[in-house]
């Protein structure tokens, strides 16, 4: 019982802050760069494929291939996929980044919900999160991860040492 007290409350300790990313971010438009891309206008679908870099204000990802589903509206979505799907994203009141690694990456352009899916990890500062599944709202300050998260491996954190 004590120990899952403390780990609650180490976890909290270690990915709580004021904000976890710049809140300018989503209100930011959308740059992709990529080796080709096929867009799809009746179904409202492109997919960038090779060496795709995404930048969101703040927000860099960078994958093999992103599908941008949507793009025409305000609820457009992103599917990052690939070996490591690298994701990187400013703080409000950090100077550190965060920096998510996974075989894929979803989330709204309009939405703070980032959901990293296979041999994902989460670093903010010193600390590390690994688990199968993390998803975290960057506004918020909120991750789930492990069965929470719909996952099927343990959850897995680092806290402290060296950078």
């Amino acid at each position: 019982m004590f120990r899952d007290k403390l780990f609650i409350f180490l976890l909290v300790a270690c990915f709580s802050a004021n904000s976890w990313a710049l809140s300018s971010d989503k209100d930011q438009p959308v740059s992709i760069e990529a080796d080709s891309v096929d867009i799809d206008e009746t179904k409202e679908t492109a997919i960038y494929k090779g060496n795709v870099i995404l930048v969101q204000g703040s927000i860099n990802l960078k994958a093999r291939k992103v599908i941008v589903y949507d793009f025409q509206s305000d609820n457009a979505h992103i599917v990052a996929t690939g070996n490591q799907v690298n994701f990187s994203q400013k703080q409000d009141n950090s100077a550190d980044l965060i920096k998510g690694r996974a075989n894929k990456v979803e989330y709204g352009i309009n939405s703070a919900r980032l959901e990293l899916t296979g041999k994902g990890s989460l670093v903010k500062g010193k600390n590390t999160f690994h688990n199968d599944k993390i998803i975290y709202d960057r506004e918020k300050a909120i991750v789930k991860a492990g069965t929470s998260a719909k996952g099927k491996e343990r959850v897995k954190i680092t806290i402290g040492g060296k950078k």
